[in-house]
């Protein structure tokens, strides 16, 4: 069965506003919750792929994956 939208519309005709189902907007913010989280995500190793490249150039140590996840258990 297809779902009922329906648009509200100003006195030239032009869509202002959009009502859906409960149902459907509560699948809508699901799915766009998971697409940002993995914006989030993706955006931060982009960050960090930068801040490891920017940090090889000066030629300083860096911090191992180990010391890393050791660090995050104290």
């Amino acid at each position: 069965m297809a779902t009922q939208i329906q648009y509200i519309t100003d006195q030239n005709g032009q869509k202002k506003s959009v009502i859906v189902p409960v149902k459907q907007w509560e699948e809508i913010n699901q799915r766009y919750e998971k697409l940002s989280n993995k914006v989030r995500i993706l955006t931060g190793v982009t960050e960090a792929i930068k801040e490891v490249k920017q940090v090889r150039k000066t030629g300083k140590e860096m911090q191992t994956l180990a010391d890393f996840l050791n660090e995050s258990r104290d």
